[in-house]
């Protein structure tokens, strides 16, 4: 895990070493400062005014010092800390950006959301300390430890034999408080996905008034985490008293037995001054084993988090660029050579089985069938989405496994089943087809996804603010921008996934009209659930099962094909066929 994570560092570097070196030099000040302040004790009583000079002088440098490498120790670190998850979210967020659907099934998005903010908090301010009060406690108890050995090493045992005791403690408390840490994460994700989910369908959930449902589903998960963390941090607690009870004993012994040489040997094994420094170094070394504790309960959380972030940084997408990949893709003919697909190694049953087809390019194929037919699944595997799991599949004449993938995704344009746009106007949401197209370019795709008639009636146009995920245009609309979007990309392939659902049967015939007219040399793909926005394809396919179970035109389904045959017919019975297309 920290070979992983310490990938991050990069640029940090500097600042993640420049912080312990200051630190070091702040503790060394901070125990020359009792050591001095003894000296200055025993001799305020004596004639010898140019010393107590000297020492006030390097009292009064070594406090600077000390103040200047504390100053200094902690701006490196907030700058190595911050930097350094800075690096873990881009890290992150770039690695999610090249999984494949596969790799993105293995994640959910709150668990992402939970990775990326959550734990890289954790992880921030665990590095934070480690550059910083990690290296400043040990110093500081080393020491301190060796100062008061220099002074008294018999006063010197006392505060020595404490240390072995709470590290003990510590221990015991991180071997049982880790699980419930890494325990706690878990269900953190369950937390973000009732609040995302909730948010997301926020229109759904004030429809039909579940409020109240909503709200005792979220203070579950609530009580789930405070539950799990509570017993966490209860055991956690459990240091402090134990660590200040420790210390303190050894200070009151070391006060009682001080007081007795002193008093006994008259002042040669220990004085005032040697006896304060002393309680000095027993106070340091207990903010040291403080400093340790609050350093061992922060790693207990950020352990966890730790793995989590790891977990994302080394998934490899399932789907990578072949050795010397090919970047130019020929024309849009599809063909699949009994081509077999599942999600998942361990799926019991494959999602598509034995699938021969060959698509002629240019030509506009129709796609229908039930709900779980896999009609979906066969289009993603175009641009390789997923994979193929045993045949073979190709466009324009080469397998798509030894394209570019952003050659082959620039030249498969897809209009998703659920339709996303970005916050920003309309026409910036267009160029994500094609960032550098001209306004008319914008303007044609448009009017070929019958976008532009309602575009147009908004005051600002084409510079209309679409709000996050197109809240603030109907359904209808946000189908044909995501098409106008697509064409704007001027692929080979064109494939659209139920895209038009949401659109009358008039636009949709008006759109299919321009495509059929606009873009005769594109190959289109239409999955639809409604007859009339395939009949007229060149080739219409039946899905049932992951398998075909007809191919033709649509005077041939309608008489060799069972299923096509009873949409045809429930769908044109009237009013049933509202029903049917939802």
């Amino acid at each position: 895990m920290l070979k992983i994570l310490k990938k991050s560092v990069r640029e940090y570097l500097l600042p993640s070493i420049l912080s312990p070196i200051f630190v070091a030099l702040e503790v060394v000040m901070e125990c020359i400062i009792p050591f001095i302040m003894a000296e200055l004790t025993n001799n305020m009583e004596s004639s010898d005014v140019k010393k107590i000079v000297i020492l006030i002088v390097l009292l009064l440098v070594c406090a600077t010092l000390g103040l200047i490498f504390g100053f200094l120790s902690g701006k490196y670190a907030a700058i190595a800390s911050t930097g350094f998850a800075k690096n873990l979210r881009q890290d992150m967020f770039f690695r999610i950006q090249e999984f494949s659907f596969e790799n993105i099934d293995n994640f959910s998005a709150s668990s992402l959301v939970t990775r990326m903010t959550t734990d890289v908090a954790n992880i921030r301010m665990a590095y934070g300390m480690i550059i910083r009060v990690a290296v400043r406690a040990p110093l500081m108890l080393t020491f301190s430890v060796i100062m008061s050995f220099v002074i008294s090493p018999k006063m010197a045992l006392i505060l020595l034999a404490i240390v072995p005791v709470i590290a003990i403690v510590f221990l015991i408390i991180i071997k049982v408080s880790m699980p419930l840490f890494d325990k706690v994460f878990h269900k953190y994700d369950a937390l973000n996905e009732s609040i995302q989910e909730n948010i997301n369908g926020i229109r759904v959930v004030k429809t039909y008034v579940r409020e109240e449902f909503e709200k005792k589903k979220f203070n579950k998960a609530a009580d789930d985490v405070c539950k799990d963390f509570t017993k966490a941090e209860r055991i956690t607690a459990l240091n402090t008293p134990v660590m200040q009870f420790a210390i303190y004993g050894a200070i009151i012994l070391i006060s009682i037995f001080g007081a007795y040489l002193a008093v006994t040997t008259g002042g040669v094994e220990m004085d005032y001054g040697r006896l304060q420094s002393l309680l000095v170094y027993g106070i340091q070394i207990l903010n040291s084993l403080m400093m340790l504790s609050m350093i061992f309960v922060m790693l207990s959380i950020s352990v966890a988090g730790g793995k989590r972030i790891a977990e994302v940084l080394v998934e490899e997408s399932t789907i990578v660029n072949p050795e010397n990949p090919i970047y130019e893709v020929k024309d849009g003919s599809i063909e699949f050579k009994n081509v077999s697909f599942k999600y998942s190694e361990n799926a019991e049953k494959n999602a598509l089985s034995n699938i021969n087809l060959v698509i002629p390019s240019g030509s506009t194929v129709g796609i229908i069938g039930g709900t779980g037919s896999s009609k979906t699944t066969l289009v993603n595997l175009i641009s390789r989405l997923y994979d193929v799991t045993e045949g073979e599949l190709l466009v324009g004449g080469i397998n798509v496994k030894r394209y570019d993938l952003k050659t082959l995704r620039d030249q498969v344009s897809v209009v998703l089943q659920k339709n996303v746009l970005f916050s920003g106007t309309i026409s910036e949401n267009i160029r994500w087809g094609n960032k550098n197209a001209s306004d008319e370019d914008v303007q044609r795709v448009c009017h070929l996804a019958c976008a532009d008639e309602f575009i147009e009636q908004f005051p600002d146009k084409y510079e209309t603010h679409i709000e996050q995920g197109g809240t603030n245009v109907s359904g209808g609309q946000k189908q044909r921008l995501c098409i106008a979007r697509a064409l704007l990309k001027n692929p080979k392939i064109l494939i659209l996934d139920d895209s038009t659902s949401a659109v009358d049967t008039k636009t949709d015939a008006i759109i299919r009209s321009g495509f059929k007219n606009e873009i005769p040399n594109t190959t289109k793909l239409i999955i639809a659930q409604r007859i009339s926005s395939v009949e007229d394809a060149d080739i219409i396919i039946v899905m049932d099962g992951g398998r075909i179970d007809g191919i033709g035109s649509h005077k041939d389904l309608i008489v060799s094909n069972q299923i096509y045959k009873e949409v045809y017919s429930i769908q044109n019975k009237g009013s049933d066929s509202e029903c049917q297309d939802q």
